[in-house]
């Protein structure tokens, strides 16, 4: 049996999110009764627990949570547990870790001490039989379907969405900003413009990428995908953090991913860009509102819900970031130092 061609494997499965995403929303059902037990708990805050990618998507449950819910939240360091033994009172906490194969230990440790000190525990994974899952009390499956790619790619989006739903169901909602999600995710996967993007950064020495609000978490996971893949040395910052110093070393020769989707954080994300452009940075900008902000090169998405945004906004970003690593002589599928599943404690 051969092997299949470099990048395959995560081609395929970028491919695949838009029927991956119609799945979710087509069997939203099945998250009823963790909503329903969530709901009931009335939490006073929410804490989410993750590593990596699924720490992207954390972030992003953090605004919806905080937005949507009026709850304050937060984001957990489990080696205070795990390295440290600290064991604060969780009563009346609501504790949420993202992994999507729920198999690192420190996670699954510190889920089981966030149950035994009074959390309501809820696993999001991508992996219904894992470690992570039967810590948890509730555990939610984000449905994905099998990933082999090292780089995540289906199981981020799924895990957004996945997140986007139970945090509706809890409030009450039916779900309507994204009943054609698949749709919006075809037509984002075919945006004009991610080729070009690619020959811009193909010999790019360092990469920054912004965004706001929701898109934090997009210009976060979109750094982690350029390194993870092509190797290149990417830095994200939210645009507002961005304008706090890091800026001064923006230059004619940093390349700057801006994503830019029509709301507030889209809005907020322009005075960043302005600053950077008078600094002479290459700026691609990528999202419903990318039109709207200083670019050079510009990747258009179809306008959403604000919230929802971040689910689209990566898609173009993903065929990016494995372009990239093809055209500078790589292999997204074999990215040097990784594996599936990393296990940390």
């Amino acid at each position: 049996m051969t092997n299949p061609p470099p990048g395959e494997r995560m081609r395929a499965e970028i491919a695949a999110q838009p029927d991956v995403l119609a799945g979710l929303v087509e069997h939203r059902s099945a998250l009823a009764e963790v909503a329903a037990r969530i709901a009931a708990a009335k939490p006073r805050f929410v804490l989410f627990a993750a590593r990596g990618t699924s720490d992207h998507a954390a972030l992003y449950a953090k605004y919806l949570t905080e937005v949507h819910l009026g709850l304050p939240a937060g984001s957990v360091s489990p080696s205070t547990t795990t390295l440290y033994g600290a064991e604060p009172d969780l009563t009346d906490v609501l504790y949420v870790t993202v992994s999507q194969s729920g198999g690192s230990p420190d996670l699954v440790e510190a889920t089981r001490s966030a149950k035994a000190r009074g959390a309501l525990t809820v696993a999001v994974t991508n992996t219904g039989d894992s470690p992570l899952a039967e810590a948890a009390e509730l555990a939610v499956d984000v449905a994905a379907g099998p990933e082999v790619a090292v780089a995540a790619t289906k199981t981020y989006t799924a895990t957004l969405l996945s997140l986007y739903l139970l945090i509706d169901a809890v409030r009450g909602g039916t779900a309507e900003a994204v009943a054609d999600i698949g749709e919006l995710a075809a037509a984002a996967l075919a945006a004009e413009g991610v080729d070009e993007a690619v020959a811009r950064l193909r010999f790019a020495d360092r990469v920054l990428t912004t965004g706001r609000g929701y898109s934090s978490a997009t210009a976060a996971e979109a750094a982690l995908k350029l390194a993870e893949t092509s190797y290149l040395p990417a830095r994200a910052y939210s645009a507002a953090d961005l304008l706090h110093g890091p800026v001064a070393a923006v230059d004619k020769d940093t390349a700057v991913v801006a994503v830019a989707s029509a709301g507030r954080g889209g809005d907020a994300v322009r005075e960043a860009l302005e600053v950077v452009a008078g600094n002479g940075a290459d700026i691609i900008a990528a999202g419903s509102a990318a039109a709207d902000v200083p670019a050079t090169l510009r990747i258009g998405l179809p306008t959403t819900a604000e919230e929802i945004a971040p689910i689209l906004e990566i898609l173009p970003l993903q065929r990016l970031a494995h372009g990239l690593a093809l055209a500078r002589g790589g292999d997204p599928d074999a990215p040097r130092g990784l594996s599936k599943v990393t296990r940390t404690r």
